[in-house]
């Protein structure tokens, strides 16, 4: 990963705000263009500068804008550093899954080591996620196609639907579902394809968020738009197993 971040910070307290400062100007592919402890300021300066990624505290105290708010204006890839994480955990997920961007956070006090691991594993997701817009998957006659991600709908390993080994099946948008081959979901993230956009609603299925239009309870099941086989879309019912069916509830109930 060469490519070097533009990061634009805000932080309320003064003392923390220089001292993430520092922590941020000695990670590498990072370069601070902003650093300020109010949203008025902060946002006066952005007219002269053009941030890449956002590190803000979730409650920057008396100021007129939370870091939520901050972030949801900026629709920038966002890292939290904040003392109070816990109350305001349903507005990052909410976050992260209604903007579609890379979010995560660190809940102080923390170390600068371990600030820098976890802003390190943080850049190398917004990497992946910028630039994995496609990946190359073989099917049964060929190989090496290239797939628009947005165009995948979900992932099955149920052999019921004709998985086989270590095989899969691979359901589309806008074209006919294929037999994928040689394909783990334990590897997933290395093909590009990002848990963050493939939720795992049972064991056998992994669904691009971005198609799931709701969950329906009384049968336990989310509601999806897929190509069939006779070339054309239609909506499908896929089960989510107890053990995912809470998160599922609360992000698409």
């Amino acid at each position: 990963m060469t490519k070097i971040y533009r990061i634009a910070l805000i932080e309320d307290n003064k003392k923390q705000l220089e001292k993430l400062a520092g922590y941020l100007e000695k990670i590498p592919n990072a370069q601070l263009v902003l650093k300020s402890s109010s949203s008025d300021d902060f946002f006066e300066h952005l007219k002269t500068v053009t941030p890449d990624i956002l590190v803000a505290d979730l409650d920057l105290g008396n100021d007129s804008m939370s870091g939520i708010e901050v972030a949801t204006e900026l629709n920038l890839p966002v890292f939290f550093a904040s003392i109070n994480t816990a109350d305001y955990i349903e507005d990052v997920e909410e976050l992260k899954r209604d903007a579609e961007i890379c979010v995560d956070h660190i809940t102080k006090p923390f170390t600068e080591e371990q600030f820098a691991k976890s802003f390190i594993r943080f850049l190398k997701e917004v990497y992946l996620f910028s630039n994995l817009d496609y990946v190359y998957l073989d099917f049964n006659k060929t190989k090496r196609n290239k797939i628009l991600i947005d165009d995948i709908v979900y992932l099955c390993a149920d052999k019921r639907a004709g998985s086989e080994s270590n095989n899969k099946q691979i359901y589309f948008i806008n074209r006919k579902p294929e037999n994928l081959i040689d394909f783990s979901f334990s590897k997933m993230e290395e093909k590009g394809l990002q848990k963050s956009q493939f939720v795992t609603v049972h064991k056998s299925f992994r669904v691009n968020k971005k198609y799931i239009h709701c969950y329906h309870r009384k049968t336990a099941t989310i509601e999806i738009s897929v190509f069939d086989d006779w070339g054309k879309t239609k909506s499908h019912h896929l089960p989510v197993s107890e053990t995912y069916q809470t998160d599922i509830k609360k992000n698409f109930g």
